[in-house]
């Protein structure tokens, strides 16, 4: 007899196919992208996706947003943006010689942060507390933002007029950081007869309701992770830390700083999330080795040397997954 979790496992995939296919209506190609924002959704965990401009990548997370009933809210970051267009602020009446508190756009359940290494150092930080704490401090008061709430930001890896590296801090806060490129022909030619018609653009429905979203959050909690996998996530996040250790010394000289222990949390994670996503109600290495990329990608720091290399983040993790032991 099935159990109480593979039934509600069931029934999830169920909720998630129609979900795809209500997102296929609008969006063509893109199924990796689509798979990892729909694992930040069910995690809980906020998504940086990064892109050339005209890659769908603003389109994704709206049609997203415009499948899952709740509020959803869209920031376009500029320059001249002030920590207060985000987070709301303090308005004195002058009646009655009170405050009170205005909102801003970052009180929702999803949250799309266009462009947003174009923002100041300072408008980011604003960001900390929220993506982190899950509540704002405005003034004296510290208000509670809702739940669930998530940010998907977009940023252009190409352009570097007017824009604002994010500090790692920053960076850390985002559970994956997902890499998007252009479709294949086939995909291309689709999106043509889809956008470049003469009828109206398609658009979604939406499908799910917040309260099914936290159900499944309630089943993902269930996946059973076993400690070796847990080892093997251990082991893996160690690696880019002290690759000396894990029996990769070439390594030692690419990597200044590797990734948090936050990264191997967001990694258990991910992995529940993408075993769920599968119809499994358990975890194997290779939930873990799917999205490794993903999930480390933002938190190694390489050195000069590596630059000079021509070597990123995504080599020293490919290199990681390829000589650590799995279970």
């Amino acid at each position: 007899m099935a159990t109480l979790l593979d039934e509600e496992v069931t029934r999830f995939r169920q909720r998630v196919s129609a979900l795809e296919a209500e997102i296929g209506k609008v969006l063509v190609g893109q199924e990796a992208l689509v798979h990892r924002l729909l694992i930040g959704l069910l995690a809980g965990g906020h998504v940086l996706v990064e892109g050339v401009p005209g890659l769908a990548k603003t389109l994704a997370v709206r049609t997203l947003a415009d499948c899952v009933s709740g509020t959803f809210s869209r920031i376009q970051f500029t320059p001249d943006m002030l920590p207060g267009d985000i987070t709301g602020t303090q308005v004195y009446s002058p009646r009655d010689g009170t405050y009170s508190v205005k909102q801003g756009p970052i009180f929702g359940n999803l949250i799309l942060a266009d462009e947003v290494n174009r923002a100041p150092a300072k408008v980011q930080a604003a960001l900390l507390e929220a993506m982190q704490e899950r509540q704002v401090t405005l003034g004296d008061q510290t208000l509670r933002l809702p739940e669930p709430f998530l940010v998907m930001a977009t940023q252009n890896p190409i352009e570097q007029e007017g824009t604002y590296p994010l500090p790692e801090a920053q960076l850390d806060r985002f559970m994956m950081k997902v890499k998007v490129g252009y479709p294949s022909r086939d995909e291309e030619v689709k999106i043509l007869d889809r956008m470049a018609g003469s009828g109206l653009e398609p658009t979604a429905s939406r499908v799910t309701s917040l309260d099914e979203l936290r159900a499944a959050r309630e089943s993902l909690r269930q996946v059973f992770v076993d400690d070796k996998v847990k080892r093997y996530v251990v082991a893996v996040v160690d690696a880019t830390r002290d690759p000396r250790r894990a029996g990769l010394p070439a390594l030692a000289p690419l990597i200044e700083n590797g990734a948090s222990v936050r990264g191997s949390i967001d990694l258990v994670k991910v992995a529940r999330a993408h075993a769920l996503l599968a119809g499994r109600t358990y975890v194997s290495p290779h939930d873990v080795k799917s999205l490794a990329h993903d999930v480390l990608r933002h938190r190694i720091i390489c050195t000069y040397e590596a630059e000079a290399q021509g070597k990123s983040s995504d080599d020293v993790i490919s290199a990681v997954l390829e000589n650590v032991e799995v279970p």
